[in-house]
């Protein structure tokens, strides 16, 4: 047999440390072994560790963090099993439909069905029509604002994606929140990057429509949300004006938690299918989740009014993945929040400004390294591009991409274009000049590109 082994050094956690033997095979002793076949079972070879010694370090340092992490897998796993076998779902669900999708076979039905057990909520609309996540917020938002009322963002300013939506900046008439009437303020974040509780307290006025959070921390130097302050903060929102509905962009915070914001009071959420709920598998598509009525409005956008949920087509192979991608989720994110934690500890170690911070509780999947130096963002970014097993060839350029202000760069060969619950990292050509990394499929891909990324940096 071979022996697959980190040298004198252990590189995994403990508790993956004992491989499954017979009662006779021999014992080997080191934390990391795995029993690999060979053609001579008398003369077995040992296999070196693929990580580079500060990655070793730090797996070794993390066991108590992974354990919790496939704690959170199997909850999140059990919930969403549950809802499959609820709604019923069969092999005839995957056949997807053509044209009006009048003739569909039920699998969007109880796709729908499955999120909206899944987040907690009342009912929920996924689709593939949906292209990004900031489609889908927008379509929340313009199903809950009208002219004259007042959009309030709780968190800070909202990612840069949704500031032509709300008009923060100039859509160029082209249809933004503020050219139909819609008035917007914000709720400055507080000095440690969390909410701002003594401001929002006072913020919330009688003609306030909607309070946007954003749970993620977007391309903000700033704490993500948990579900515990989303709590909060809506307990807060409604204390003031009962009246007001609360939107959470739910982006990069799917399964990173045993709870989903509808489950604490949120009205409506929004989010991608190429982020967490697309366990890396899906497409395309994002979700709208919540209050059945906002659902109602929210598909009547996406379409038009009088045809809602009960129409849009998805070919047979997209539905199915759909489906299949979702059932992965949890154990996709658990990896990536896996990588995030190594991500942490590895560039912490090397003196880099990290947030959130090394072993700090995670509330969504986004590990943010603050790099300093426009140079050094651009060598991070090649070197995951080179780590990749698409596209490893090319460099990655930053440019003018829309929707954003400022120049950014992307570093994601992924099988998905676009797709950040695959391994990808991401970040504004802006000071701190911060990389924002996210996804994986498994923290081993991590592992092995922070190896190539410490060669550069």
């Amino acid at each position: 047999m071979a022996v697959l082994s980190c040298a004198s050094s252990s590189g995994y956690p403990k508790h993956f440390s004992r491989p499954f033997r017979n009662a006779n095979a021999p014992v080997v002793r080191s934390s990391l072994q795995l029993y690999l076949p060979t053609d001579n079972l008398s003369h077995p070879s040992i296999l070196h560790s693929p990580f580079v010694p500060e990655v070793v370090k730090a797996v070794d340092s993390l066991h108590s963090e992974f354990r919790a992490v496939d704690s959170l897998v199997a909850h999140n796993t059990a919930r969403v099993l549950r809802a499959f076998q609820n709604a019923r779902v069969g092999s005839h669900h995957f056949s997807g439909s053509t044209g009006y999708g009048h003739e569909e076979a039920g699998g969007r039905e109880a796709l729908d069905q499955i999120f909206a057990e899944i987040f907690g909520a009342e009912s929920a609309i996924v689709r593939s029509q949906f292209f990004s996540g900031t489609h889908a917020i927008t379509c929340a938002l313009f199903a809950i604002l009208r002219p004259g009322d007042e959009l309030l963002a709780v968190a800070g300013a909202p990612y840069d994606t949704l500031e032509e939506v709300i008009g923060k900046r100039d859509s160029n008439g082209l249809g933004s929140l503020r050219d139909f009437g819609v008035h917007y303020r914000e709720v400055p974040l507080a000095g440690n990057g969390g909410l701002d509780w003594d401001l929002l307290k006072g913020a919330v006025k009688p003609y306030t429509k909607c309070a946007l959070i954003q749970r993620s921390c977007g391309y903000s130097w700033r704490k993500s949300l948990s579900v515990k302050d989303i709590e909060r903060a809506i307990k807060m929102i409604k204390a003031q004006n009962s009246n007001c509905l609360v939107m959470v962009d739910n982006c990069y915070g799917e399964f990173v938690e045993s709870i989903e914001p509808p489950m604490v009071g949120a009205d409506l959420i929004a989010g991608s299918l190429i982020k967490n709920p697309g366990g890396t598998i899906a497409p395309c598509g994002g979700y709208v989740a919540g209050k059945n009525n906002l659902v109602n409005a929210a598909a009547a956008r996406l379409s038009a009014p009088g045809l809602g949920v009960d129409c849009g087509s998805t070919p047979g192979d997209v539905m199915r993945t759909l489906f299949q991608g979702l059932f992965l989720s949890p154990q996709m994110v658990g990896e990536a929040i896996k990588g995030s934690f190594l991500i942490a500890e590895v560039m912490h170690s090397k003196g880099y400004k990290v947030q959130p911070p090394p072993r700090a509780s995670r509330h969504d999947i986004v590990q943010a390294v603050e790099l300093g130096t426009r140079e050094r963002l651009l060598a991070f970014c090649e070197a995951v591009q080179r780590s990749s097993p698409v596209s490893s060839f090319t460099k990655p350029v930053a440019g003018a991409t829309a929707g954003y202000a400022s120049e950014v760069i992307f570093a994601d060969g992924t099988f998905i274009d676009g797709s950040t619950s695959e391994l990808s990292c991401d970040g504004p050509l802006r000071e701190p000049f911060a990389v924002f990394c996210q996804g994986g499929t498994h923290w081993t891909q991590w592992g092995l590109v922070l190896g190539e990324i410490l060669k550069v940096i």
